[in-house]
């Protein structure tokens, strides 16, 4: 995760990064588009699916010959311009999925033909259409989901000048250990995410994603849970576009739904952002979200996003009313800033707890090890 300082009034703030009812309708393979014939036209894609919750779909394209794959959702004709596929991505509204397959095995490169595949669902507004809640009936802790989650790992791996080592789920590489481990799915029924002090100076923690495995365009995201809050602590939930694989950071944009530092603030708080060419650091867009008296991130909340065309909104404990909405308006007067979020491509998303950095500094003694990071859920509801 590498960080990049953004103003809020009077507080400095930073944004991570990775060093990242219905059923569906028939679909059928496309004999249009730029692809022609001839021995170096690659195979056309293949579009599959699987049910996600309550009528949505998590879609996969393949192709027979490893070649690279673009798509669109929006009906239109695929190009080599548009995205291209790296992760299995929901659908939980009316639309078309359209993919190409090109090679680069021949000097002349000739698309497939396009194939198409058109889902409606007409699921509801406010409908649960993907979640991981954590559940656990082992009777022992257990790994995190390793069809939805996986993990970034070492030392500083990404940026921030973080003094963790990040370990994934079954990791025996020092400082990492299967005995204590720094992620985990406990009987209660959380996710738990440890930072830990094995020896001075030495700090093991832990950050999953679901790059490469789960993503999703649109729709209100939501996470419950409950943050250590001392210094050095630097707990975020958030997401990133798949197509950081192709064009990095931020031009596949961040959208920062949980995220704070340190200690307990009286009133205290939490950083919804978002980010993208032309508006990072200094000119990034964020807003500080102050809780009502008496409550502290280290209680639980509910962090959610409302993620629509044009539109990144944020809101604590109450979805009806958001606390800040960024909009392409919002990126007036910043130069050479471009909206990210309506490029087509679907978002990972990420949870972890850094210790230190170049936001919260480093710990201290009255920093407490270990210390968790509960997750109840995380939830994707239609618009």
């Amino acid at each position: 995760m590498r960080a990049e300082a953004t103003t809020l009034a009077t507080i400095l703030l930073s944004t991570a990064l990775m060093c990242g009812c219905g059923g569906s309708g028939a679909g059928s393979g496309g004999n249009f588009g730029s692809g022609g014939s001839g021995e170096n036209q690659t195979a056309a894609p293949t579009i599959s699916s699987t049910p996600a919750q309550n009528g949505a779909v998590i879609v996969s394209l393949a192709s027979a010959t490893d070649a690279v794959i673009f798509y669109t959702v929006d009906g239109s004709t695929p190009t080599p311009s548009s995205q291209q596929y790296q992760a299995p991505f929901l659908v939980s509204s009316n639309l078309t999925v359209s993919a190409i397959a090109i090679s680069g095995a021949s000097t002349v490169l000739t698309p497939s033909t396009v194939t198409i595949q058109s889902f409606t669902l007409n699921i509801p507004s406010g409908t649960l259409v993907w979640s991981d809640e954590f559940t656990n009936s082992t009777g022992a802790i257990a790994q995190p989901n390793p069809a939805v989650w996986t993990y970034d790992t070492g030392t500083d791996c990404c940026g921030n000048n973080e003094v963790e080592d990040y370990c994934a789920w079954g990791s025996a590489i020092s400082p990492c250990g299967t005995a204590n481990p720094s992620e985990y799915v406990g009987i209660d029924g959380y996710l738990h995410i440890e930072a830990q002090q094995p020896s001075p100076g030495v700090y093991t923690s832990a950050r999953l994603k679901t790059q490469g495995l789960f993503s999703f365009q649109y729709g209100r995201f939501e996470v419950r849970a409950m943050v250590p809050e001392a210094q050095g602590f630097w707990p975020a939930a958030w997401l990133m576009g798949n197509n950081i694989a192709n064009i990095n950071w931020p031009a596949c944009g961040e959208q920062d739904v949980l995220e704070r530092i340190d200690a307990a603030a009286t009133p205290d708080w939490n950083s919804g952002s978002i980010h993208g060419t032309g508006f990072t650091g200094g000119t990034g867009l964020g807003t500080l979200y102050y809780f009502p008296s008496g409550e502290t991130a280290a209680q639980w909340h509910t962090y959610g996003m409302i993620w629509s065309q044009g539109s990144v909104a944020y809101y604590v404990d109450d979805s009806a009313h958001p606390y800040v909405t960024y909009t392409t308006g919002s990126l007036s007067g910043l130069s050479g800033a471009v909206w990210p979020f309506d490029a087509g491509q679907s978002n990972f998303i990420l949870l972890n707890l850094a210790i230190g950095g170049d936001w919260p500094g480093s710990p201290d003694s009255s920093t407490p090890f270990p210390s968790e990071m509960l997750v109840d859920y995380v939830r994707v509801y239609t618009n």
